[in-house]
């Protein structure tokens, strides 16, 4: 096995669960009340953008009201003081890992606390509301959404993720369900460019088979425990 220099580290919904923030799979969540083709698609914004906008204003306001778990924590530990590369890669659109410490993060699905100007494409930090069409900073014309990855876009800075792939030593992935692509596809990129892979998840992923070593046990036990291990040495 190879010295292991450079990390990459992909997080799902699995590590923010903790913090209260509700799983696209969680029963009696605030997803399990909408069809996702109704409000995390371009075609139901166009359909009906005030329900949309609504959906996503609860959302960033039930974002702000919750904190960093363990996981995010021992991820940030991580990230202050590991000396090799490190780039923790979300598919979250909370801001828990930065409200956490972390600094080498990428939101491969944008994030709820930013807005987008579709007439300008300029991108704001966004904590209000967006239902009565406020006005873009910059442009201002009234065409914010929210800056999230719907189904059917492209994922944002996956040449900077591939890129970062090519010189890992090691993935991880830690609370998702591989079930969501390109993101499910990141720990076969990895292990075909020659890094270890591992997986610390709640239950097994639909890519479990993948990876070299599966950790099972809630984000906020396992990955303090491995967190401790690696700075360790």
């Amino acid at each position: 096995m190879r010295e292991i220099r450079n990390i990459v580290i992909l997080t799902g919904a699995g590590i923010s669960a903790e913090s209260g923030i509700d799983t696209f799979r969680s029963a009696g969540g605030l997803w399990e009340q909408h069809r996702v083709e109704d409000v995390a698609t371009p075609e139901g914004f166009a359909r009906d953008p005030d329900l949309v906008l609504r959906f996503y204003d609860m959302r960033r306001a039930a974002i702000q009201t919750k904190a960093p778990n363990a996981a995010h924590l021992a991820l940030a530990e991580l990230d202050a003081n590991w000396p090799g590369e490190l780039l923790i890669v979300t598919q979250n659109v909370d801001d828990l890992h930065e409200r956490g410490g972390a600094r080498r993060v990428l939101h491969m699905h944008g994030e709820h606390l930013n807005a987008w100007c579709t007439c300008c494409d300029a991108r704001h930090r966004w904590t209000g509301p967006l239902i009565d069409r406020p006005p873009c900073p910059k442009c201002e014309a009234r065409a914010l959404r929210p800056d999230v990855v719907w189904f059917g876009e492209m994922p944002y800075h996956m040449d900077r993720i591939y890129r970062a792939l090519r010189g890992a030593d090691l993935f991880v992935s830690i609370g998702t369900s591989g079930a969501v692509y390109p993101a499910a596809g990141l720990v076969q990129n990895a292990r075909e460019l020659g890094a270890q892979t591992l997986e610390l998840n709640l239950e097994p992923s639909q890519g479990s088979r993948l990876f070299h070593e599966s950790r099972l046990g809630p984000a906020s036990a396992v990955v303090p425990q491995w967190v401790a291990e690696v700075l360790a040495g």
